[in-house]
C-alpha cells in the first residue's frame, strides 16, 4: 500500500469517526430538548424526597414544550406546544419567574384558580385542611445529623408525600390566603420551613405554565452531600446506593 493511499484511509477514518461524533450529538441533543434532561439537587428546599446530591431525569414531554425547553432558551415562540398541565403533587422543575436563568424544582401544590394558605404549619387548600400525620422514625438530615419531624401528607387527588417540620411557628407556617391565578401554579418545598417558594411572592410566586420545564421522574444516581460525583475512587462508601433507579413521588 502506498504513502498515499494510507493518508486516504486515515483521512477517511477521521471524516468518519467525526461524523459519528457529530451524530451522536444531535442525537443527545434531541433526546435533551424532547425526551429527559438530567438535573442535579443542589439545596435541601425538598428534603426528604430529594436530597443535597441527588441526579435526576426529568420528562420534558410531560407538559409539552416552551421556548425554555430548548437549549439557551431563545423566545422563538410563546405559550406552549402539546402542553398538558401538571396534576396537583407532582414534582415539577421550572424556570424562577423572577429570573429565567434558575431552575427551580418544587412540588406542585396549587391549580389555577384555587385558594392556598398555611395555618400553624398545616396545609389548607380551598379552605379545607390537607389531611397530615405524624410518622416515625424521624428524618436523619445528614447535614448536620439532627433528627427532623416528618409529616405524611394527602392531597385532595389521593398523592401522598413526606414533608419536614424544622421547628414549630417558623416563618412560613402561618401565611396570607393566595389565589392562584389563570394559567399559574403554587409551588411548595417538602422542607417546609427551609423553602423559598410560592410562599414567598416576592423571591419566587406563582409560576406560569411556560415556565414549566418538565417532571421529575427517576433518581439515577445519589452520592452524599459533600462529595464530587465525579470522585470515582469515593463511590463505594459515598454513594447512596438504595436511592438510585428510585422513583420520584
Amino acid at each position: 500500500m502506498s504513502v498515499s493511499s494510507e493518508g486516504k484511509r486515515k483521512e477517511g477514518g477521521l471524516v468518519e469517526g467525526g461524523r459519528v461524533i457529530v451524530q451522536a450529538l444531535i442525537i443527545a441533543l434531541v433526546i435533551r430538548t424532547l425526551a429527559f434532561q438530567p438535573f442535579n439537587i443542589p439545596s435541601g428546599s425538598m428534603k426528604s424526597t430529594l436530597l443535597i446530591g441527588d441526579y435526576l431525569f426529568v420528562s420534558k414531554y410531560s407538559y409539552g414544550y416552551s421556548h425554555y425547553s430548548l437549549p439557551l432558551s431563545p423566545p422563538l415562540f410563546s405559550g406552549r406546544i402539546f402542553a398538558s398541565e401538571p396534576q396537583r403533587g407532582d414534582v415539577v422543575v421550572f424556570r424562577l419567574p423572577k429570573d429565567d436563568s434558575t431552575d427551580y424544582i418544587k412540588r406542585v401544590i396549587g391549580l389555577p384558580g384555587d385558594h392556598i394558605q398555611m395555618k400553624s404549619g398545616v396545609l389548607h387548600i380551598n379552605g379545607t385542611p390537607v389531611k397530615r400525620e405524624r410518622v416515625f422514625p424521624d428524618f436523619i438530615d445528614d447535614e448536620n445529623g439532627d433528627h427532623v419531624e416528618r409529616w405524611r401528607e394527602t392531597l385532595p387527588n389521593g398523592v401522598i408525600y413526606d414533608t419536614l417540620n424544622l421547628q414549630d411557628n417558623g416563618f412560613l407556617d402561618d401565611t396570607q390566603e393566595y389565589v392562584v391565578p389563570t394559567g399559574d401554579f403554587f409551588m411548595m418545598g417538602d422542607n417546609r420551613d427551609n423553602s423559598t417558594d410560592s410562599r414567598v411572592l416576592s423571591a419566587v410566586g406563582y409560576v406560569p405554565f411556560e415556565n414549566l420545564i418538565g417532571k421529575a421522574q427517576v433518581i439515577f444516581f445519589s452520592i452524599g452531600d459533600g462529595e464530587s460525583a465525579w470522585h470515582i475512587w469515593t463511590w463505594p462508601w459515598a454513594v447512596r446506593w438504595s436511592r438510585i433507579f428510585t422513583l420520584v413521588r
